[in-house]
């Protein structure tokens, strides 16, 4: 049995006061001055903290509040009211929402995964991964627990071409065969957003965070300069058209990626000429007939797929579909095929939880490629004002590798705890097994469709009353 993979996590404070759902509206004008003021009854003392955070112009009692409500309904002049925080409810967009990226703020602090008591109060589905769940059958099973060491469960999956049979000679000796690939303990890959403030020392703290938690990082071919060379083994440099870029490959990287454009196949036979070592992803956007071009793909010989949606999870066309339908109609029909395990798919685009994980596994990937969480982990707030060459509000770029490196972990181990939990909760005890397994799970379209599909359907035979 492989030894047990655990990331080690530990609390890594906020730099900035995080914004909170609930404010505090506390009219003075009117108050009885009562001896004993509801206030100072507070049993979290959040009153006695309070003060305006001139950095931010947000009041610490906001941040500190447990919303209790014990001052709201204990105050006779009724002069204290909870309130929904404008600036919290301004963060991010319908993605991106507040909820998550609070969410992701609270797993990169702190390392754990987030819980509440108070049930589900989100909608019944929606849009992409929203219309599907997870089977959980086997959650009365207390043996079926990966994070606390009850039961082995492996997350880790293959990245390249696996052989599909062994070869031996005339006296059993194993054959070489042509089979590439790397083996990474988690099916997370990391990748640099499209957008963000950062500096050489946020990408230096994310490729360090890669080595660390033993997976790869892609990266733009500019960026490559800003990360030290004993880190290159964990980075996949995404290469273009232009020539002069196969040096890097003696330099210990072991994946390289590149954009499928009309020049990609050239592209490919020269980073193949470059260096026979060297595994190849090619990106693939996610784009209507994405399930022909990567068929056309594996076919001619490539061996990892990287489909790549917008920051939202859809298909960057705008035909109105999503991610979880573009894994499901490239894996299949790689399948029908007989191609797939040939190959490795990995999915990227509008990965912002956790259970976006084990949801694409099930569609069908291999892995999938985080990106924005990356940034939202180091406090930002997807207010897009980098975008505008406006200055970053919670100074990202001047934050150290160390710090940055930290946040990522404790995002990714509560991660991976949470995948841990939702194979448990299915008895699967491999990332490789999940892969595909569509019957561990539901899909809304296709509830909809069973149980309301023959609604005002007449058939032959039928007698209409």
């Amino acid at each position: 049995m492989p030894s047990k993979y655990v990331i080690p996590t530990r609390t890594v404070a906020h730099r900035f006061r995080p914004i909170t759902r609930s404010g505090i509206v506390a009219w003075e004008e009117g108050c009885l001055k009562c001896a004993v003021c509801v206030k100072t009854q507070c049993v979290y003392g959040v009153y006695d903290h309070r003060g305006l955070d001139p950095r931010q112009m947000v009041d610490a009692i906001d941040n500190e509040c447990m919303n209790c409500l014990r001052c709201v309904q204990g105050c006779p002049g009724e002069l204290i009211h909870k309130t929904v925080n404008p600036e919290y409810q301004s963060l991010g967009d319908v993605h991106w929402t507040p909820e998550v990226i609070s969410k992701l703020w609270a797993q990169a602090q702190t390392g754990k995964i987030p819980v509440s008591g108070a049930g589900y109060p989100g909608p019944f589905t929606g849009p992409g991964f929203d219309a599907m769940w997870t089977d959980m059958s086997e959650i009365v099973r207390p043996t079926r627990d990966g994070i606390h060491g009850r039961e082995y469960i492996s997350t880790g999956i293959d990245v390249g071409r696996t052989p599909e049979r062994l070869l031996f000679d005339g006296t059993g000796t194993p054959q070489p065969n042509e089979a590439r690939f790397l083996n990474i303990p988690l099916p997370i890959l990391l990748q640099v957003p499209a957008f963000g403030a950062v500096s050489e020392k946020t990408i230096r703290g994310w490729a360090a965070a890669a080595r660390r938690l033993g997976t790869l990082i892609t990266a733009p071919w500019g960026m490559l300069d800003a990360i030290p060379e004993d880190l290159y083994p964990w980075v996949v440099p995404a290469v273009s058209e232009d020539a002069g870029q196969e040096a890097v490959m003696a330099q210990g990287v072991r994946m390289v990626e590149i954009p499928w454009t009309e020049a990609g196949r050239k592209t490919m036979e020269r980073v193949k000429n470059a260096s026979s070592e060297v595994l190849i992803s090619v990106r693939l956007p996610l784009e209507a007939g994405v399930e022909e071009t990567a068929l056309s793909l594996v076919r001619e010989g490539a061996s990892i797929l990287h489909l790549m949606a917008d920051a939202q999870g859809a298909y960057l066309d705008g035909t109105g579909r999503y991610l979880k339908e573009g894994i499901q109609t490239v894996h299949l029909n790689l399948v029908e095929a007989g191609l797939r395990d040939q190959m490795t798919l990995l999915a990227s685009g509008g990965i912002a939880m956790a259970e976006h994980v084990p949801k694409s596994i099930i569609c069908g990937a291999d892995g999938v490629v985080v990106d924005f969480p990356l940034l939202i982990a180091l406090e930002c707030r997807m207010c897009r004002r980098c975008t505008r060459d406006l200055a970053c509000p919670v100074e990202i770029p001047e934050t150290p590798g160390s710090w940055v490196a930290s946040r990522v972990i404790n995002l990714v181990g509560a991660w991976h705890n949470q995948l841990l939990e939702v194979m448990g909760a299915m008895g699967i005890r491999d990332a490789r097994r999940l892969r595909g397994e569509t019957g561990r799970a539901m899909f809304f379209e296709a509830l909809d469709e069973e149980i309301f599909g023959s609604m005002n359907r007449v058939e032959n035979g039928c007698e209409l009353e």
